[in-house]
């Protein structure tokens, strides 16, 4: 790996991006539970509705959105299709997996997730940009 010297400033800018992360995913965490989701829940929904081009995914797709084991994705689809968050569907083009989307229930809990969400994005003022300026 090649010596890098960077800036003082690019450190303290890096550790200010780490910090305004840590404060969003414990505000995200706390705001899942507050509603009665596990912050897993949460971001089961959101990669579900949020997959690109469709309002569903394959467990395989959200697995690898969420960062986890198909194992440990189908166990997490479970209990949220007991708690009536998502529902799966046959997958007409490949009868070995299924589709899930969200419920209505689900819909609405990840509308009101999404946006205290933005809300607290927009208060930390993450700015990715600024990267580039400082080496």
């Amino acid at each position: 790996m090649p010596d890098q010297n960077f800036s003082k400033p690019l450190y303290e800018q890096l550790a200010e991006f780490r910090y305004k992360l840590r404060i969003f995913i414990h505000f995200s965490e706390n705001a899942a539970r507050e509603v009665g989701l596990t912050p897993q829940q949460h971001q089961l929904l959101l990669a579900i509705q949020g997959y690109p081009g469709r309002d569903y995914a394959t467990v395989s797709e959200a697995a690898e959105k969420l960062q986890i084991t198909h194992h440990a994705c189908v166990g997490l689809v479970t209990r949220c299709e007991k708690s009536d968050l998502v529902k799966r569907r046959p997958n007409p083009n490949d009868a070995r997996s299924v589709h899930i989307s969200l419920t209505d229930k689900g819909i609405e809990l990840l509308g009101r997730l999404s946006a205290v969400h933005l809300k607290q994005l927009r208060n930390l003022q993450l700015d990715l940009t600024s990267f580039e300026d400082i080496q």
